[in-house]
């Protein structure tokens, strides 16, 4: 099987077996909500996400070679106007594909922002992302 068929399915299962959480931070003069009413939302929804996530990740060569598995744990925060800010690694795996997941997390676009009592807010997500060969 492909590596990035082998991506795409690992991608997915976890997409809908583990979802996306909230947790509390502070950043910059915005303050990070630990409850919403509605959670922060990719563009496209979780479909559309998850297209993205099996059309943009790559596999790392180094994470090949040195046949590098498992799972990276990013956490980051949608602010109020839905920008992806504070990509961070809360649990890596190395050769590259800690970058990897930063990256596609960073550069997945204007999400439509979490809301408490019918107003948008910023929120911290933590996502999971699956690199298997």
């Amino acid at each position: 099987m492909k590596i990035n068929t082998m991506l795409r399915i690992a991608f997915f299962s976890l997409v809908l077996g583990a979802g996306l959480s909230l947790s509390t931070a502070v950043q910059a003069q915005e303050t990070v909500k630990s409850t919403v009413d509605e959670m922060a939302s990719p563009p496209g929804g979780m479909t559309g996400f998850t297209n993205y996530m099996i059309q943009t990740l790559s596999y790392p060569t180094a994470a090949k070679e040195a046949n590098v598995q498992g799972m990276v744990v990013v956490t980051f925060v949608v602010t109020a106007e839905g920008k992806v800010e504070g990509v961070e690694v809360l649990r890596g795996i190395g050769s590259g594909c800690d970058q990897e997941a930063m990256r596609v997390i960073s550069q997945s676009g204007l999400w439509t922002p979490a809301k408490k009592e019918g107003k948008a807010v910023a929120s911290k997500l933590t996502l999971p992302v699956q690199f298997k060969l």
